[in-house]
Formats: C-alpha cells, sequence, structure tokens
C-alpha cells in the first residue's frame, strides 16, 4: 500500500521531534513548539528553519483526529511534504563536515621553526592556517591575517623587522597571538551543523581543527575554516 502523504509528514515530524529531544536531552513533556524555540540557540538549521518548524507542529495537530495516529484529516501538499522530509534528514542525520568541506590537506610545523621559514611556507602553498607542534602536541595554530597583525606592531614598535622573523621561532609569535578563541578542536564526527553553529556563536573563531578524537595529542586530518561557512551553507541548502 502506498505510502500517504499524511503519514510521510508524521513520520518526518516524529523523527525531527525525537532527534531534537535526543541531542539536547529535552524532556518528553516539553512541548513540541518549546523543543523548537530552545534548540534555535543550538542548531543552526533549526535556527534558519524555526517558522517553518512551528508551522510544521500546528499542521501535526490539524492531520491527526484527537490525537489518534492512525486516523487523518488532512493530506498535505507534496512540497510541505519533501520540505518536512528535508529538515528531518538535516537534523538526525546532518552531513559530516570533513566529508564535505575544510583543507584536507594539512600541513603541520614545528614550533621552534623561525617565522620567516613559516611565512615562505605559507606564500608557497597558499594555506592560510598552520598548525603548531611540539613533538606530538598541538602548541596552537598560526594564522596568516593574526601574523600579519603582530608584524605590524613590531614595524610600529621600530624592530628591525628582517632580523625579527630571521631569528624569531614560531612558538613566540604565537604567545602574542593571545588566546582569544580564534581557533577550537572537534573530532572527525563534527557535522556541518554544528560547525556552523560554533561560528555563529563565536565570531572570534577562525578555524576548526579535525582530528580524529578531538585532542590536540591526535595527527590534524582537516581545516575547517570561517571561509568555508558560504560552502557549508550551500551544501545545507541543496542537502
Amino acid at each position: 500500500m502506498k505510502t500517504t502523504n499524511a503519514e510521510r509528514f508524521i513520520e518526518a515530524y516524529n523523527k525531527i521531534d525525537y532527534s531534537l529531544r535526543s541531542i539536547y536531552d529535552f524532556k518528553r513533556s516539553m512541548a513540541f513548539n518549546d523543543v523548537v524555540r530552545r534548540s534555535v540557540v543550538l542548531n543552526s538549521v533549526v535556527r534558519k528553519y524555526e517558522d517553518d518548524l512551528i508551522d510544521f507542529g500546528r499542521l501535526r495537530n490539524a492531520i491527526i483526529h484527537n490525537g489518534n495516529y492512525k486516523v487523518t484529516i488532512a493530506e498535505p501538499h507534496d512540497d510541505v511534504v519533501a520540505k518536512i522530509e528535508k529538515l528531518a534528514s538535516l537534523i538526525s542525520e546532518p552531513p559530516v563536515a570533513i566529508d564535505r568541506v575544510g583543507n584536507k590537506e594539512v600541513i603541520i610545523i614545528s614550533s621552534d621553526m623561525k617565522i620567516g621559514k613559516a611565512m615562505e611556507l605559507l606564500a608557497r602553498t597558499g594555506y592560510a592556517n598552520l598548525p603548531v607542534y611540539t613533538g606530538d602536541k598541538l602548541d596552537g595554530i598560526l594564522n596568516a591575517r593574526k601574523l600579519v597583525t603582530v608584524l605590524g606592531n613590531r614595524v610600529a614598535d621600530g624592530i628591525n623587522l628582517q632580523e625579527y622573523i630571521d631569528t624569531t621561532k614560531v612558538d613566540t609569535i604565537l604567545s602574542e597571538m593571545g588566546d582569544d578563541y580564534y581557533f577550537m578542536l572537534a573530532d572527525e564526527s563534527l557535522s556541518i551543523d554544528e560547525a556552523m553553529n560554533f561560528f555563529e556563536n563565536n565570531r572570534k573563531l577562525l578555524i576548526i581543527l579535525i582530528t580524529k578524537d578531538g585532542k590536540d595529542s591526535s595527527k590534524p586530518l582537516a581545516i575547517i575554516s570561517s571561509a568555508d561557512i558560504i560552502d557549508m551553507k550551500r551544501i545545507l541548502d541543496v542537502y
């Protein structure tokens, strides 16, 4: 027997409801509208489609007759069903970031490398971010934009820039970049939605470094930067 639009709609609605409650540990007694509104700050998909999800909650109540899932009193249009099924997929099975975006050819440098050599590497590869390691442990990310700021400050201080970059180690300049949350670590399961949420909730965040387990002692697998946000939005739109 062919599945009706109402049945497809209810199945997608239940998948969204279950996923949001499970992911964010919301109580079963919480109304669906409240689940959606509380998820807005936690989930970029919900944030984008909040009004649609609220409307779907109302439509679900209109479709179900006296709470009986086997008796429906309305059939949603094809486009409505297609949209809620898309949202159900995005929320319950979001695309994994490392599979879709980011630079997977990660070049790492040693903390004792001279700044001048690191600059040559940035220029030659065209990369904007180089993870800095001491042995097997991550010290930080050498970011080209922040590097320019630090070097500009050295020029303003009257320091001989050529001598500075020839003699100063990368770990020194990392300490001058400061700890302002411009990068973070994540494990390989990071979804595009989660990555989007991290960037949207922290405007200082420039880079997400992905390792297998999200630890600074693990090999880097990929780098996602704020420049990838446009691609991530496009992927979510067509997913």
